[in-house]
């Protein structure tokens, strides 16, 4: 009986100690926080704590897609000439072909994605020397050397495929298609044999025109990429027009036709990105100063107060 007497006030007391201690914590109010900076000078009050400042959000530059080419090349094309006299007296090709002629070009473009792009092409093709010779046979028979020049504009519509880079290398498959308009132009036609010159006059021609392509570009900067690239070009056919021998007869001859108008073509280019022409003038981001977030309260310890104990009463006697 007596020690639950001593019991009962001294738990009393704990409890009062800890209800104390909890009233403190909650009147505990929470430090200030300081700018790393400015605590970094000195001037902070001792024991500043610096607000966390969450670091500025990643900048991932994007492309628009679009972008511009410019391309030059070497041609080196073949024909089959053609006129309906070879039909009357069989003749035979012992030579046809063309020279070498430059090739200028510029386009416009999109990538589609990582793998797809697109772009608009358009070309000037140098005037190019033609040189045939061949035989017939019939009343009379004989052989005829030909000369001519042709140039070309060509425009066309083209899809590639990236194939994947290693080490800013990209091999690229493509296809076109479009429109070529052929010219020939200072035809001559010099029959040695029966002392015959024959002329035509210059003639222009528009085809329905495709192209394969082949390359490999190499990627300079992010925004400019060299390309070396081989095409196959079907330019559809040309043809002369009328014309007039030498000595005046066979006055509005027919044309001469060029079939099977090809080219294998081999082109230097490069491609520039239009974002490229207004990174100087961009103006900087701008991003709005992020949240300052409070540390978690800190919440003092309460000092430590020994128990008070109560010394009971005595007990009573009775007396006797």
């Amino acid at each position: 009986m007596v020690g639950a007497r001593l019991i009962i006030p001294v738990l009393a007391a704990a409890v009062a100690t800890l209800a104390v201690g909890a009233a403190q914590a909650a009147d505990y109010s929470q430090p200030p926080c300081y700018d790393a900076a400015f605590i970094a000078t000195g001037r902070a009050p001792p024991g500043a704590v610096a607000c966390y400042v969450p670091p500025p959000p990643v900048v991932i530059e994007e492309f628009s897609g679009w972008y511009l080419r410019g391309f030059v090349g070497m041609s080196n094309q073949q024909a089959k000439l053609f006129h309906p006299a070879f039909d009357e007296n069989p003749y035979t090709h012992v030579d046809d072909g063309f020279d070498s002629a430059p090739i200028f070009g510029a386009g416009v473009g999109y990538y589609f994605n990582d793998w797809l792009r697109f772009d608009v092409t358009g070309e000037y093709r140098g005037s190019a020397n033609y040189h045939g010779y061949g035989t017939y046979t019939g009343s009379p028979g004989g052989s005829d050397e030909y000369r001519a020049r042709k140039k070309e504009w060509v425009g066309l519509l083209n899809a590639y495929i990236d194939l994947g880079t290693w080490n800013k290398l990209t091999p690229f498959i493509g296809a076109g298609v479009g429109g070529a308009y052929n010219t020939i132009s200072s035809f001559l036609d010099v029959n040695t044999a029966n002392n015959g010159v024959y002329s035509a006059q210059t003639a222009s021609k528009f085809n329905f025109a495709w192209a394969l392509h082949a390359g490999l570009a190499y990627k300079v900067t992010p925004n400019f990429t060299v390309e070396l690239s081989y095409r196959y070009l079907d330019l559809g056919s040309a043809e002369t027009g009328t014309g007039v021998s030498f000595d005046g007869s066979n006055a509005n001859g027919r044309p001469f036709q060029f079939n099977d108008l090809v080219s294998h073509d081999i082109m230097l280019g490069l491609r520039v990105n239009l974002d490229a022409f207004d990174s100087y003038s961009r103006p900087a981001q701008y991003y709005a100063p992020p949240p300052v977030y409070q540390p978690a309260p800190v919440y003092a310890p309460p000092a430590y107060q020994p128990p008070v104990y109560h010394q009971p009463p005595p007990p009573l006697r009775s007396r006797g």
